[in-house]
């Protein structure tokens, strides 16, 4: 006799063979995906980012107007060393 059970398949076979090409679909499909990201990878690496310009030195006065914005001084005081400054720097 050629054929079991006359040639049918029980349920569990059924399960057996959906279950059986679904992941042989998924496999190619999983496939497909990383052979094309494979090949779309460019040979040419991308450059690092470059790092922040260093910061330009400021001057005495933005320094100052600096300080006062942080609170660290107060108006009486900023104006007093304003004042000293731009009386050194122009004699």
């Amino acid at each position: 006799m050629m054929y079991w059970h006359d040639g049918g398949m029980s349920g569990w076979g059924w399960f057996g063979m959906s279950l059986g090409m679904l992941l042989f679909t998924a496999l190619l499909v999983i496939g497909g995906v990383l052979l094309f990201r494979a090949l779309d990878r460019s040979t040419i690496h991308p450059e690092p980012p470059t790092p922040p310009a260093a910061p330009s030195p400021t001057s005495p006065e933005q320094l100052l107007a600096e300080r006062f914005a942080r609170g660290e001084i107060d108006d009486q005081e900023y104006r007093k060393r304003l004042a000293a400054l731009r009386d050194t720097a122009h004699p």
